[in-house]
């Protein structure tokens, strides 16, 4: 599918990806983000073990009730604080489908994730878990299943510039839908560029539709519930802040009815697993489009 719903444009500074300072590739290629290690890539990464939502703290922006064909949001972009190399911070628009310990769900935003990157850079991302591939989670092109079919968004790539404190808003624009004539789930980058897609083939209940979406972020530690707590942060590492925009943030959040029509939920509450170690807060009254902050440091007095 070459093309998407038509939608309205974004106000906010958009970001490009480091290594497209040094060109593009040609068209019938794609760029494929170089291992630093190239047994990196062939090592199992814990994140792919995970089927439940063991050792995940989320502070999120969910709509449910409908089936969903699509989540889209200008996603503000930061570089999160990350105590240890098997933990992440994300900041992503997914879709869900299945209870909580049998779910498949894609996802699509930054990352900073030191085991499956091999820094602490913030990066682009896709992830996905699916029953009928028996795939319990995995990022990018790190197994078979995603299609990319961008010669000019990397998967994995550095994003730049990043979001400073009282600086200018960057932020990334991302967009998953579903192609009604094929029912593959495709990721948009931007406006018009659409990165790759995941095969209607690979999932079970999730090609029948969402059963939710869900925009805001996500903490991947051991040590989430447990003393100490992880001082991992999410979002910036402040708690959500709506009066300056200094964490992290989600606007011009939209879903995709069955209908194709893209517009705002007609439902939404926000949720946190850990409220005194990540927060949420959602502005929906006196604006004309609502918006979602979130994040926080992890631990800290109250999240000892």
């Amino acid at each position: 599918m070459e093309t998407s719903p038509t939608s309205e444009q974004s106000s906010l500074v958009i970001t490009s990806q480091l290594w497209q300072k040094s060109g593009k590739c040609p068209k019938g290629t794609i760029p494929v983000r170089r291992s630093k290690n190239r047994e990196e890539d062939q090592t199992p990464s814990p994140f792919k073990q995970l089927k439940l939502q063991i050792n995940h703290s989320k502070a999120i922006l969910i709509t449910e009730g409908y089936n969903y064909a699509g989540v889209k949001g200008d996603i503000k972009v930061w570089n999160p604080h990350v105590e240890s190399d098997d933990e992440y911070s994300t900041s992503r628009v997914s879709l869900r489908s299945g209870p909580y310990y049998n779910f498949e769900c894609v996802e699509a935003g930054w990352a900073v994730n030191p085991s499956v990157y091999g820094d602490r850079q913030t990066r682009l991302f896709v992830y996905w878990t699916a029953d009928a591939a028996n795939v319990t989670g995995c990022f990018d092109l790190t197994c078979p299943g995603f299609v990319q079919t961008s010669n000019e968004i990397a998967l994995g790539a550095a994003i730049y510039p990043i979001s400073v404190f009282e600086g200018l808003p960057y932020q990334i624009t991302l967009f998953i839908y579903k192609d009604p004539t094929t029912n593959n789930l495709w990721v948009q980058y931007g406006e018009r560029t659409n990165i790759g897609y995941w095969p209607e083939n690979l999932f079970g209940r999730l090609s029948r539709g969402a059963e939710s979406a869900e925009w805001g972020g996500d903490v991947y530690s051991s040590m989430i519930g447990k003393s100490p707590h992880t001082k991992t942060a999410m979002g910036n590492g402040h708690f959500p802040d709506y009066i300056s925009g200094n964490s992290g943030f989600v606007k011009r959040m939209r879903i995709l009815d069955i209908s194709l029509n893209l517009k705002f939920p007609e439902w939404v509450t926000s949720y946190a697993d850990e409220y005194y170690c990540y927060r949420t807060t959602y502005v929906g009254d006196y604006i004309e489009d609502p918006e979602f902050y979130f994040g926080g440091p992890g631990r800290n007095p109250r999240c000892p």
